[in-house]
């Protein structure tokens, strides 16, 4: 094997095995700093020694094996046996007896930790953001910036903090209790989702979508799926991500420009997807027992434009129950948007106008370029054309996404 290949190889172990590696580590050395540091001290390794070895035959027990000895010798340095004689005893005696088929063993148990200590509440979404994708998605310092059109610096620092943040707040390495896991389990629904909607409609740049994070969060999605298989909104996130992730194709035509569910072919959708994601939402649905959670509500409204033959073809008054139970729950500006853009498709242009009127004052939409959007389509539809451009150009203003401006802009000249 070559030496780009080896390097390669080595680049794909690390994607796979990252997660685990530190996962596992930081239930040893109880600091996720720490555990990074010594899992990137085990990558170097494999870099130096690979190339002339050869990839061994588990790499992810290598690795683990490596970042281990490294860690004893870490212990060894920092703790004096004239000072903590006792101390350095015990740690020692546990580290050397951990072994490492076992702490691989438990490594289910361990990302799941991982997973709930990156999205801890006591960091900014900022920096849960950034540290899921570093710690749990594997992404690179430049990785995360690109994808966010950020500095590296401004990525860099973030992590940093967070990982100071959780030292300095004692964050255990645990799974919440059952008292606090609804909130806690919420929190890290939350940063994955942010991290698919910005590849699904980027907020800024020049480009519409950005596929690669709406993979990073499917593929965290299915992580989290896989450990909690009994949570009905884990399910309910991971069929909503699907569903909208097969789409990508169709929303973007031969420019680069942005396509709007009105006018996708459906048959550049990927149906397999479709399917993955509607047979998650019936397991979500299947272990509601209380009643349907936010995210599984969303996935029940995708699923209805998933099964729909065309855009017209769509059960819209099926659409407006689930927003009604959806707005009941969150109590969301944007949920009473998104409803009345499905009340407009079931009952007429006027009866979503009045709803839309309503939310000009909420506070929440104020700098909303999708509320001066939905108006002008409305007021499209209305035969009321010199209002609507007005709408548009304001929605082009606020928006900060270069395609989604320019096809706001296109409108405006109806």
């Amino acid at each position: 094997m070559t030496a780009s290949a080896t390097h390669a190889a080595i680049d794909a172990v690390w994607r796979i095995e990252s997660t685990r590696l530190i996962a596992g580590l930081t239930r040893i050395v109880r600091d996720v700093a720490v555990a990074e540091d010594l899992a990137q001290d085990a990558l170097v390794a494999a870099l130096e020694q690979w190339p002339e070895s050869g990839i061994p035959e588990n790499p992810g027990a290598w690795l683990m094996a490596t970042a281990k000895r490294r860690g004893i010798d870490a212990l060894r340095r920092r703790v004096t046996l004239e000072r903590k004689t006792e101390l350095i005893g015990r740690e020692l005696q546990t580290l050397e007896q951990l072994d490492v088929a076992d702490q691989l063993d438990n490594v289910e148990d361990d990302v799941l930790r991982l997973i709930f200590m990156t999205c801890h509440p006591v960091l900014s979404r900022e920096a849960r953001v950034a540290l899921t994708l570093r710690l749990v998605g594997g992404l690179s310092t430049p990785e995360i910036a690109r994808a966010f059109l950020v500095s590296e610096g401004t990525v860099a620092q973030r992590i940093v903090r967070a990982k100071r943040t959780l030292t300095e707040a004692h964050v255990p390495f645990e799974v919440p209790g059952s008292d606090e896991r609804a909130e806690r389990l919420s929190a890290v629904l939350e940063v994955i989702y942010l991290v698919f909607n910005e590849g699904y409609a980027a907020t800024s740049g020049e480009h519409w979508t950005r596929p690669a994070l709406c993979t990073d969060a499917l593929r965290l999605g299915r992580i989290l799926a896989g450990l909690m298989p009994r949570e009905p909104e884990v399910h309910g996130l991971l069929a909503l991500m699907e569903i909208q992730a097969s789409r990508l194709r169709a929303r973007i035509g031969p420019d680069g420009e942005p396509v709007l569910l009105a006018d996708q072919d459906r048959a550049r959708w990927d149906h397999l997807l479709v399917q993955r994601g509607l047979a998650g939402l019936q397991r979500a649905e299947d272990l509601s027992r209380d009643g349907l959670g936010p995210y599984t509500l969303q996935a029940a409204i995708a699923g209805c434009h998933a099964r729909a033959p065309s855009f017209d073809a769509t059960d819209w008054p099926r659409i407006v129950a689930l927003y009604d139970g959806l707005a009941a729950l969150t109590g969301s500006p944007v949920v009473e948007l998104n409803r009345a853009v499905a009340v407009t498709m079931a009952f007429g242009p006027e009866a979503g106008l009045e709803l839309v009127d309503e939310l000009a004052d909420e506070p929440a939409l104020r700098g909303y370029h999708l509320l001066p959007s939905v108006r002008g389509d409305l007021l499209v539809r209305l035969d009321r054309l010199d209002e609507a451009r007005a709408e548009f150009v304001r929605a082009a203003d606020l928006c900060d996404n270069d395609r989604e401006r320019g096809l706001l802009l296109a409108r405006a000249k109806i």
